[in-house]
């Protein structure tokens, strides 16, 4: 039986862990053995008092590192023919996860973007910076690679195992996507989009990711243009 792998990166979120995680088990992914991963990058808000009552793969880091390095964590531990992101908010519908898993699995694709953008009339709540930036953001990597992407950055990819597995993911922290879809384009890989629902929360309800990240995407977006 094939299998696919969710890797859910945590940061102090214990208002949504419990939510997004009943979202998830709720799903059937058409057949396919689920593999739930937990990373905590060291939340301090009582998170980890939740994970007792969780029978998931719980990985822990002892500082705060960041969610490409919780990624890279979450990589190496699975074990999936496919494998998944789920951020431990509540802005993604895990829901949306499955026509992306059927791409997949029906051969459409290497990988699948869930694009926010593909139909704009289901995301909710984006602030113009975000929506400005990622759209800049998009624009430079299609630029640079040659690519035809809506949404580079989003939480959404789905990939085949093989084809993520070997790569060597140095980033730590939201330049993780730049890298990761610069190392898959640079392979070759099949590379599809698919559009998805997004409800955007605000830093008041826990949202990490600044104007900072945006001008380190880029830097990495040109860096990963030139070099593994």
């Amino acid at each position: 039986m094939q299998k696919i792998t969710i890797l859910i990166p945590v940061f102090n979120e214990v208002n949504t862990l419990y939510k997004i995680l009943e979202k998830v088990e709720s799903i059937e992914f058409y057949g396919l053995e689920k593999e739930i991963i937990l990373i905590d990058d060291y939340s301090t808000d009582g998170t980890k008092e939740l994970y007792k009552n969780l029978n998931y793969k719980v990985l822990y880091h002892d500082k705060n590192k960041g969610k490409g390095a919780a990624l890279r964590t979450g990589f190496k531990e699975a074990s999936g023919d496919i494998i998944t992101i789920q951020d431990a908010d509540l802005e993604y519908n895990p829901q949306d996860l499955l026509p992306l898993v059927k791409a997949v699995l029906d051969n459409e694709a290497d990988v699948v973007y869930g694009s926010r953008f593909l139909n704009i009339d289901k995301s909710k709540n984006f602030m113009l910076t975000h929506f400005l930036g990622n759209k800049m953001l998009t624009i430079i990597t299609n630029i640079l690679y040659g690519a035809k992407l809506t949404d580079m950055e989003t939480c959404y990819k789905v990939f085949k195992a093989e084809y993520v597995k070997p790569l060597n993911i140095k980033s730590d922290r939201f330049d993780f996507e730049p890298e990761i879809t610069a190392k898959i384009l640079k392979q070759g890989a099949k590379l599809k989009e698919i559009p998805i629902s997004y409800e955007a929360r605000g830093f008041e309800e826990g949202k990490k990711i600044s104007w900072k990240d945006g001008f380190a995407a880029i830097l990495a977006l040109i860096k990963f243009k030139f070099m593994d």
